[in-house]
């Protein structure tokens, strides 16, 4: 009986422990299932939290009551920040309105610290956002207008900040940059330059960085008004260029000449010194010679020879410099560059008296753009500093009618040099002979004659 007992009293235990155990078990997966709904419920609402916000701050926005929008706008930004594009944009509305009706009270500072987080945080998820919404612009294109809202509300703009972002924008961007981002890009290196002499020669950089890429953005627009924009952007860059006092030719003789010798094997740099230079038409600066000389030592260019031949003119070696002009027109694909180096070894010949051979340059540069007038005036006055080949005074006179020739063809094919070719006409026509002078030799007005010397060619009287 005692045994029975006691058996019937283990089979309740175990009966009872297999009841707590199956109640504990239906216990964690109810609040497992619970917890999991929770969540689910819980994101959901959030989102719908997020979507009630965005639309209220938004509307706000677009009624123009950014009071009414700041609260609602701070939730979406902390809680859903991937969920539209556009908190961003009336971020940036809210904030720019609070700045301006606070200025110079002390909750400025707190909004113009919320200002440059809207910048960080949409610089922060623009690949996110990029990812999954069309029409998100670049990140460095968001740096750049950081640092433009910087300069414009920060209470106190370092240049060197703003310089460090719109720089490491424009890097990337280039001719894709933002027109008024070129010119604040410059702007701030133009400032950085006026407290720290050391960026000198990075500002000129910039400014060729910056009026190349301006360039580059004109020619591959498509509409007419963005043209414009970049076009006023770029003779903004040339005037804050010339206005920072760092356009002079003695001012970039004083920056380059003493790193020419130590950077003389370093080619790019070389020509970078060529191009400043150039641009600025400061061919004549010792740093300009020596960089073209040491360049050409390195890589033989059209670019390198003609310095060289601008070089050896300077100093005297007329034979050098058309040398090397000479090798600057073989090395040189562009017509209308071959030209200019064909013109200009006729000019340095011209200076030493060597009528024939400079004439024989002139005709070469007409040869490589038909419509460049310079050289027909420089033919003109090559005759005219030699105009006698006859023992007839008279004849002689005839030389001016081949002058005037020369002149006239000048204007005609290029109407940029007609102020020059009048003058000189209105010269050279007092020489021609009278009438009554040719008469006596058997010439009369309309007759053809040759003009003979040097000279060789032939005219009409008239």
């Amino acid at each position: 009986m005692k045994d029975g007992s006691s058996k019937e009293k283990l089979i309740k235990r175990n009966y009872k422990l297999k009841k707590n155990i199956t109640m504990k078990i239906k216990t964690l997966v109810a609040v497992l299932f619970l917890s999991t709904g929770a969540t689910s419920a819980l994101a959901q609402s959030t989102d719908s939290i997020c979507n009630v916000n965005s639309s209220i701050s938004h509307e706000a926005v677009k009624a123009g009551n950014y009071k009414d929008a700041y609260l609602p706008w701070k939730a979406v930004m902390k809680d859903c920040p991937l969920l539209r594009y556009y908190t961003y944009s009336d971020g940036f509305d809210i904030l720019k309105y609070f700045l301006t009706t606070t200025k110079g009270k002390p909750e400025y500072d707190k909004y113009f610290e919320e200002l440059m987080g809207v910048y960080d945080q949409l610089i922060k998820y623009t690949p996110d956002l990029q990812a999954n919404i069309r029409g998100v612009r670049s990140a460095e294109k968001t740096l750049a207008l950081k640092a433009i809202d910087y300069l414009q509300f920060a209470p106190k703009a370092d240049p060197n900040v703003a310089y460090e972002w719109l720089s490491k924008s424009v890097n990337v961007e280039k001719s894709e940059s933002l027109a008024a981002v070129l010119f604040y890009f410059l702007d701030s290196s133009m400032k950085k330059f006026q407290v720290d002499a050391v960026h000198k020669e990075q500002f000129i950089q910039d400014y060729l960085n910056a009026s190349q890429w301006a360039d580059d953005a004109i020619a591959a627009a498509t509409k007419e008004s963005i043209k414009k924009d970049y076009q006023l952007v770029k003779d903004n860059l040339v005037a804050l260029f010339i206005n920072s006092g760092t356009a002079s030719c003695e001012s970039l003789q004083e920056i380059y000449a003493p790193k020419i010798e130590a950077n003389k094997t370093d080619l790019a740099y070389l020509k970078k010194v060529i191009d400043i230079m150039k641009m600025m038409k400061c061919t004549e600066q010792e740093a300009y010679f020596k960089a073209s000389f040491y360049s050409y030592k390195i890589e033989p260019t059209a670019e390198a020879a003609a310095g060289c031949a601008y070089m050896s003119f300077k100093k005297g070696d007329t034979d050098d410099a058309v040398k090397f002009f000479d090798q600057a027109i073989q090395l040189e694909q562009d017509n209308n560059k071959k030209a200019d180096y064909a013109y200009a070894a006729a000019a340095v010949l011209a200076s030493v008296k060597r009528l024939s051979q400079a004439r024989t340059y002139a005709q070469k540069a007409i040869s490589y753009r038909d419509n460049y007038g310079a050289p027909y005036i420089l033919i003109a006055n090559l005759y005219a500093t030699s105009p006698n080949w006859s023992d007839e005074p008279a004849l002689n006179k005839c030389t001016y009618f081949v002058i005037l020739d020369k002149l006239a063809r000048a204007k005609a094919v290029d109407p940029s040099c007609a102020d020059d070719a009048d003058r000189l006409i209105s010269t050279y026509r007092r020489h021609v002979p009278a009438a009554n002078e040719l008469f006596m030799l058997g010439y009369k007005q309309g007759d053809r004659i040759t003009v003979g010397g040097w000279i060789g060619e032939s005219t009409t009287i008239r």
